[in-house]
């Protein structure tokens, strides 16, 4: 078996942490930190925009479901990742993609189901992968992700490698029967895996108070002992401070540990959807007062860590990277047709 690896010691650079009312901890980020979350928060948040317009031009066929407004809940989680960390996920993916290291180009070229794409064009918005950056796709079913990122644990477990998988699934997937079925694998088998539940409030059209008996959604996993917390999924130093505690208890061995992200998404559940089951007054009431892309904004600048003028600079070089992924992906050969043969079958 490989020799099992251990956690980075903290360096200077790390953020410090304080107390907070309930007890848990926010990080303080150091001027490096708040830097990388800004920077790419709005990668995401700019990308997503990007890819709205190209759906809209019809340049992006079948569905397509964007991550804004939810950008600190993958930004805290990554940032508190060690290399070789495994994530998976569901179909609202490019945020993770991005966060995860993948290139804007080859992710913009997947949607447009062009030959440069993760997937090289045949997946579509909801399934890229990227074993170099231990990105094990984002899937289509709801809730069949569970139970891969839980074998991806049993294989860390097995493997005694010291990685942790980190498995998202929203708030609607998480009354799916196979994710009970994974938990209770999981704490059985002592699994190495954080489960990340992104409660963006809303189950496709349908409010957790509607889907949910219970909407603490962080204490799905009491019948099978396991230990979950609610968190601010718009602040990205809470996401961060939590998930330095969830990664820290799967490493050591103590098994599975639930996240529940409490965050919003600014758009419908995809592209098509009109999202009139909520107030318009609801989504500005959020982006106005729990924006994590301004929250950043607001303290770099209050900090003295960079001017308004600084950071427009910022703003306008992801923006650049953003507009040239979206060329890429209307330039770029569509796939041969040989591709349809491949990639479907494994000699063993």
């Amino acid at each position: 078996m490989g020799a099992r690896t251990t956690k980075a010691k903290p360096t200077p650079s790390q953020a410090s942490a304080k107390k907070t009312g309930d007890n848990l901890t926010i990080a303080e980020f150091t001027q490096e930190q708040d830097l990388k979350a800004y920077h790419d928060m709005l990668l995401i948040r700019r990308f997503e925009e990007k890819a709205g317009q190209l759906y809209g031009m019809g340049l992006i066929g079948g569905f397509c479901h964007l991550y804004i407004g939810q950008e600190a809940v993958v930004t805290g989680m990554q940032m508190a990742q060690v290399e070789g960390d495994q994530v998976i996920t569901a179909y609202r993916d490019h945020g993770h993609m991005l966060a995860c290291g993948m290139e804007a180009n080859g992710v913009m070229a997947e949607l447009t189901g062009r030959e440069g794409g993760y997937s090289r064009g045949k997946g579509g918005s909801m399934h890229m992968f990227s074993k170099e950056k231990n990105f094990f796709g984002g899937h289509g079913i709801v809730g069949a992700q569970i139970s891969l990122g839980t074998g991806l644990a049993f294989a860390n477990h097995y493997n005694e490698n010291g990685k942790v998988s980190v498995t998202y699934m929203g708030d609607g997937a998480s009354n799916q029967g196979q994710v009970y079925e994974s938990f209770n694998m999981a704490k059985l088998w002592s699994l190495p895996v954080v489960y990340v539940i992104e409660n963006n409030k809303y189950g496709m059209g349908t409010s957790v108070a509607r889907h949910s008996s219970n909407t603490n959604l962080s204490e799905r996993g009491k019948s099978f002992d396991i230990p979950g917390e609610q968190v601010d999924g718009m602040d990205v130093r809470a996401m961060y401070a939590a998930a330095e505690r969830a990664l820290d208890y799967a490493r050591s061995g103590n098994g599975p540990y639930i996240l529940e992200a409490v965050t919003y998404r600014y758009r419908g559940h995809s592209m098509s959807d009109p999202a009139k089951y909520r107030a318009k007054e609801e989504v500005q009431k959020m982006k106005g007062e729990r924006d994590p892309i301004d929250m950043v904004k607001e303290r770099i600048i209050a900090n003295g860590w960079k001017t308004e003028e600084e950071l427009k600079q910022v703003d306008k070089d992801i923006r650049e990277v953003v507009a040239e992924s979206a060329e890429f992906a209307k330039t770029n050969p569509e796939p041969d047709p040989s591709e349809l043969y491949t990639d479907i079958l494994i000699d063993a």
